[in-house]
């Protein structure tokens, strides 16, 4: 199975029918009716052979707009991915963006990418790991993403950071490498703390939402335990509570759901998944 990395750069990221899983288009959870989407990466297998059918089949399974882990053939596109989004009446709620693309030489160039395909969320989705793994590597990053930020917001926009288990690693005294680098970075800068990979990290979501208030725009809703391929609720993670937090303390504008471990029924399985969150 490929992995996101791989995915991203293999792609710069057959339908079945909806059955019992299908829900309404336009899903919003919660008091505050927060939107939500799906991370294409779930369905990367389907995409490979038809990436404009991904595009259409998420709102039909009922999600109300898209975060992109590439672009398929589109990625030098962006008017022909717009308008697909468009007929499908879906939104971008975010892209998973290389780091490499965020640098001084490259920030405008992808600035005019998500302008055009009406996306304000730019989400750094990885950095190796062995910049990370110690506090001085972390705040090289902190400032250069501080930098890149800026422009951003410049723009209209806000950058962020997305989470990996590997990001929960003590790396100074009691502090994570995720907590180092969102310490020293400014509050516009997005806090997507993923649920089951944090956990799987052996990390605590539930205390990062609160730990950052106001800066988890966008939440990544995934399952943590259960047997291979489990949907939500077969695991560890109590999606209540996250989203508890996520309304009253982490400023939420967004849910993304990812279900990643079972590529060949991922249609199926991010209807249950969003069928699940609904039913809360």
């Amino acid at each position: 199975m490929n992995t996101r990395r791989e995915f991203l750069v293999k792609m710069g990221i057959a339908c079945a029918g909806l059955a019992a899983w299908r829900v309404n288009a336009g899903t919003e959870i919660g008091a505050k009716k927060i939107p939500v989407g799906i991370q294409l990466y779930s369905f990367r297998k389907q995409g490979a052979k038809d990436f404009p059918g991904i595009i259409k089949k998420a709102s039909e399974i009922g999600f109300s707009g898209v975060e992109f882990a590439g672009y398929g053939p589109f990625g030098e596109k962006p008017e022909e991915l717009r308008k697909m989004l468009d007929d499908a009446g879906l939104k971008v709620y975010g892209t998973h963006t290389g780091y490499n693309l965020v640098m001084p030489d490259k920030i405008q160039k992808t600035i005019d990418f998500h302008k055009t395909i009406g996306c304000k969320y730019v989400i750094i989705p990885w950095i190796d790991p062995k910049k990370m793994e110690h506090k001085d590597g972390c705040l090289e990053i902190a400032g250069i993403l501080t930098r890149a930020n800026e422009t951003a917001q410049a723009a209209g926009m806000n950058l962020g950071y997305h989470a990996h288990g590997g990001d929960f690693k003590k790396i100074d005294g009691d502090l994570t490498s995720w907590e180092v680098l969102f310490d020293n970075t400014p509050k516009s800068f997005i806090h997507q703390i993923d649920l089951g990979n944090c956990l799987g990290g052996g990390g605590d979501p539930y205390k990062m939402i609160e730990r950052y208030p106001g800066r988890s725009l966008s939440v990544h809703l995934k399952e943590h335990g259960g047997a291979k391929g489990a949907v939500f609720g077969q695991g560890t993670v109590d999606f209540k509570r996250a989203m508890a937090l996520s309304e009253s303390v982490g400023g939420t504008t967004c849910y993304i759901i990812e279900h990643e471990s079972d590529p060949e029924n991922a249609f199926e399985t991010a209807g249950k998944c969003l069928n699940y969150i609904k039913g809360l």
